[in-house]
Parts: structure tokens; C-alpha cells; sequence
């Protein structure tokens, strides 16, 4: 564990330190002692645009692919809502979508309430939809449901293009830049990346969350820690950043030793990480008349808890659904089917992740562990795709397996689940993304 804490080394300033290309030694053999400055800048210069060479076409390869997922499911999408008579902007809210929409434009209560309400969501999310359909508003003022669900997925389409880079850029620092591009494929066409196609906050938790982890592994704490304070203010999965951020903290004042005040810097990034649930926390006190009115309503209103036995308990549900007597007009909830078969794969995947534990950076590690927790333990979300991508580093560590023809064949079955799946989150409340 400590030496993947080590391994990432913080970024170099010469910015010639990008994964893939080193840099280059000037040898004084071919120039002398007043040429040799000169050389030296020139040669610098010919590898930096090597370098932006590089960069453009790896982003660019990245951002085709990632578009190219989103159209594929925007169409699949416009084609069912066609044939199936559902208004396409309701399959692109649809679930949570419809909450964090009536959120951006009505706010919350202003008391405390144990039923289904707005005070059951975190406020970032509703907060970048209204700024975004406040710039489409004045193209036609009346339609304030069709660009606020607009605004919702321009708010997770480009949080996930932003997400999709830094998984490419983490990995391809775990490991190489092959595995970086096979890590990235199946972060597209995972079934949980159909939320970057919906009013869903995981577009704008996911770069804050890869944002933060990338700035951890390169002692950027200052960073890291305004993200993961960003992060705690999207939904409560982002308050798993508070610990990966103290963990990190106390590894670099471990690292360095207990009596350097070098390594107490690092501090910053836990303290910071909570200020999105404080402020939140405090904005609810000051206008309901307590701090705890999202958990209220998340307890009561949705029957929200954990539990040890929560897969247990879904295990008895989905049972007690079976039955012979009435297959002609079944009644099984697939999302206890997700789910438990969600569970069996995130359990491979942290074997997997075990495996290669070395490679990974603490801070990945830790998230991984703590949101597979979440994903076990919860009543009402149990491992569905969503959480599975959420833990991504379970995800793309099967990029470090497999290659060739099992990887392509992994890759064609992930992008029909990634359609299949993704048409049954769209319509009616047939599947939760």
C-alpha cells in the first residue's frame, strides 16, 4: 500500500514529464559551451510540440469515441420514444432526472418534511442546470421544462467527456497508454455510462471525484481539496471523498514524518473536502430549521438505509417475486436482478483490484473499497451499474487483463448492455441506470 502511495510522483514543471515520452539529455559533444544553451531551448521546444502533437490526438481519439457513445444512445433513445409514444425529453429525465429538474427550477421547502421531496437531493447539480437553461432561456422563454432537461444533459454530457479523460489519464499512469485506451473503451460503453446521457448527478461527481484523486496522487492538496469540497455539495456518494482525502493526508505526513510541517500541508485537502456538506448543512438549518432535512427525507421519503444484509434482503424480495403459478404475466423486479448479478461482478472486480493493488494509488484504492461498501450495504441502491462506474477503478482494472480477442469480445458485450440496458432505464420505471 505505501508503495503505490509513492509511485505517483508530483507533476514536473519543465512540462516535458507526460506518460509515454522522456526527456531528452543534451550531450556537450556537438556543440560548444556558448552554442549549447541555445541547442538545448531549441530541442526543447521541437519535443513540447511533439508532446501538444500527442496530447491533441489522444484527447481527440478519446472525445470521438465518447460522443460517438452519447449519439449512439441519444438516437436509440429519440427511436424508442418514437415508437413508444414516450416524450423524448422524459426518457432523458427520467427517475431522479424529474427531482433535480423540479429542483433547478422551484428550490427547496422551506420546512422539514418525512415524505418524497426536493430536500431529498443535493443542491450542485440543480444549481449548474439552472445556470445552463438560464442561457437558454431567452431562445424561447416558455419552454422552461424542455431546456432545463437540456441544460441537465449538457451538465453530465460534458462532466462525463471530462470524467472519460481522466480515467485515460489515470491509467495510463497505473499502467501504459495501451491499457489507458482499453481502460477508457470500457468506461464508455460501461451500462452505468448511459447517467451521462440523463439529468443524472453522477456527470458532475465523477470529474470532481477523478479530478480530486488525480490531484492526491500528485500532492496537489490545495486542489484536491476545493474538488472535494465541490464533490460533498453533488449527492451524498461524494462525501466518500472526505476519508480518501484524510487517508491521503496522513500517508504524505507519514511519508515525510510525523515532525515535518512539510507534510501537514497536506491537511488542507481533508479540511477543504467538507465544506460542501457544511455549507449545505447549513443553508437546510437556516431554512428548514434543521441541519438534517435531506437525511429526513431520504429516511422516510425514499426508506433509505444501510445494512449488512442488504443484498440478503433483495435476494428475498426477488424470490418471493418467483413464482410458477403466474409466468404469463410476469412480475419480477429487474432491478433485484441488476443488482445481485451487480454484486457477484463487483466482487470479481475487487479481487482483480487486490491482485493489482501495488499498481493503483491509495486514494483509488480507498474509493473503490468505500463506494463498493455503499453499493453492498444500501437498502434501495444495491450494485447497478451506476455504482459499478462510479467505482471505476474495479472497472477498468479488467483493461489489465484482458487483451486481444477477449477484450474485443468483453468490449461488443459491454456496448449491448451498454444500448439494451440503457433503453429499459429510458422508458417507463422499468430499470434504474
Amino acid at each position: 500500500m505505501e508503495t503505490a502511495s509513492e509511485s505517483a510522483e508530483p507533476l514536473r514543471d519543465d512540462g516535458l514529464a507526460l506518460p509515454g515520452f522522456e526527456e531528452l539529455e543534451i550531450s556537450g559533444s556537438g556543440a560548444t559551451a556558448l552554442d549549447r544553451p541555445l541547442w538545448r531551448a531549441r530541442t526543447r521546444t521541437r519535443v513540447r510540440a511533439r508532446l501538444d502533437v500527442a496530447v491533441r490526438q489522444e484527447l481527440l481519439w478519446i472525445a470521438v469515441i465518447y460522443i460517438a457513445a452519447r449519439i449512439l444512445l441519444l438516437v436509440a433513445a429519440y427511436v424508442q420514444g418514437r415508437f413508444g409514444h414516450n416524450p423524448f425529453q422524459n426518457e432523458l429525465t427520467n427517475w431522479d432526472g424529474f427531482w433535480y429538474r423540479e429542483l433547478a427550477n422551484k428550490g427547496y421547502p422551506a420546512h422539514v418534511s418525512y415524505g418524497q421531496t426536493t430536500l431529498g437531493f443535493f443542491p450542485l447539480f440543480p444549481i449548474s442546470i439552472w445556470a445552463v437553461e438560464h442561457v437558454l432561456l431567452p431562445l424561447s422563454p416558455s419552454h422552461l421544462i424542455l431546456f432545463s432537461s437540456i441544460a441537465g444533459v449538457i451538465v453530465s454530457g460534458a462532466g462525463g467527456l471530462i470524467a472519460t479523460i481522466l480515467v485515460h489519464r489515470l491509467a495510463e499512469g497505473w499502467w501504459d497508454r495501451d491499457t489507458a485506451r482499453r481502460a477508457t473503451i470500457l468506461f464508455v460503453l460501461f451500462p452505468g455510462a448511459v447517467v451521462f446521457s440523463m439529468v443524472y448527478s453522477e456527470g458532475l461527481l465523477m470529474p470532481l471525484a477523478l479530478g480530486c484523486i488525480y490531484a492526491l496522487e500528485r500532492r496537489r492538496w490545495l486542489l484536491a481539496g476545493i474538488l472535494a469540497g465541490f464533490g460533498t455539495a453533488v449527492q451524498p456518494v461524494g462525501l466518500m471523498l472526505a476519508p480518501v482525502c484524510l487517508v491521503a493526508a496522513v500517508l504524505e505526513i507519514r511519508r515525510r514524518g510525523w515532525r515535518a510541517r512539510e507534510g501537514y500541508r497536506s491537511l488542507v485537502a481533508p479540511i477543504l473536502s467538507v465544506t460542501g456538506m457544511a455549507g449545505f448543512m447549513l443553508f437546510l438549518w437556516l431554512w428548514t430549521g434543521t441541519p438534517f432535512a435531506n437525511y429526513i427525507a431520504q429516511h422516510h421519503g425514499w426508506s433509505e438505509s444501510t445494512s449488512l444484509l442488504a443484498l440478503v434482503h433483495v435476494a428475498q424480495k426477488l424470490g418471493n417475486q418467483v413464482s410458477f403459478s403466474h409466468f404469463d404475466e410476469p412480475t419480477i423486479n429487474l432491478n433485484y436482478v441488476i443488482g445481485l448479478l451487480g454484486a457477484v461482478i463487483l466482487t470479481i472486480e475487487l479481487v482483480l483490484v487486490w491482485f493489482r493493488r501495488r499498481e493503483i494509488s491509495v486514494p483509488a484504492l480507498v474509493w473503490t473499497a468505500l463506494i463498493s461498501f455503499l453499493a453492498f450495504t444500501s437498502s434501495n441502491v444495491p450494485p447497478n451499474p451506476r455504482m459499478l462506474i462510479t467505482a471505476f477503478p474495479a472497472l477498468i482494472v479488467i483493461a489489465r487483463y484482458a487483451r486481444g480477442r477477449w477484450f474485443r469480445v468483453i468490449a461488443w458485450v459491454n456496448g449491448g448492455l451498454f444500448v439494451g440496458l440503457s433503453l429499459l432505464t429510458f422508458y417507463g420505471l422499468t430499470l434504474r441506470p
